[in-house]
């Protein structure tokens, strides 16, 4: 397995954040690396380092490509808010980014694998947990600027409580749990936004 000619570092990259989202990092070996990427290990410790450095990569590389579908789904700017919040948290437990399900999210099978014991993984799954607290939060204060969800409404607290939800419904997903009963949390999870606004009667 040695480094082919047309080498190409990107979609090595992409082969190892399948490898790793599938078998987590402990468990995935330099040996099954090797073999995903067609190198042999000397080749792949010349390319990326070692695993570790692999790993961080393949993390933001998912990072980059999570984040922005996040903030896609999640523009509310021609959408009721609840709507496009319940579409969202669906596609997440129901249709990841290859059509697999049971996998759950790599950033939170990560942080659950390795918790605060790496740094360098830490700051960048916390990173990435931060995009998709200001994407709700954006969602949220334009729903509520529009008169969608109340005016007394706690962004920040609204955020921890749609954010705390996904991050359950991930590792639910991944368990295999099903899907009707997910649904229903999604739905207790939005009304407890609140109801909607009563439209003012013109004076």
């Amino acid at each position: 397995m040695a480094r082919p000619r047309q080498f190409d570092e990107k979609n090595a990259v992409r082969s190892a954040t399948e490898l790793f989202w599938r078998r987590g990092y402990h468990a995935t070996s330099v040996r099954d690396l090797g073999d995903a990427l067609k190198l042999t290990p000397s080749s792949l410790y010349r390319t990326f380092t070692d695993k570790h450095t692999l790993f961080l990569r393949a993390l933001d590389h998912y990072r980059a490509t999570e984040s922005a579908e996040a903030r896609q789904r999640l523009d509310v700017s021609e959408r009721p808010v609840r709507e496009v919040l319940r579409e969202w948290m669906l596609w997440l437990v129901t249709c990841p980014a290859d059509g697999k399900s049971g996998r759950g999210c790599f950033l939170v099978n990560t942080a659950t694998e390795l918790g605060t014991t790496d740094e360098r993984v830490r700051r960048r799954t916390e990173a990435a947990f931060e995009v998709t607290r200001q994407a709700l939060r954006s969602a949220l204060t334009e729903g509520r600027d529009r008169g969608e969800l109340s005016p007394d409404l706690g962004i920040d607290d609204a955020v921890e409580l749609l954010f705390t939800t996904v991050l359950g419904l991930r590792v639910r997903e991944r368990a295999g749990h099903d899907t009707a009963r997910l649904a229903t949390a999604i739905d207790v999870a939005i009304r407890a936004l609140g109801s909607v606004p009563a439209p003012e009667k013109p004076a």
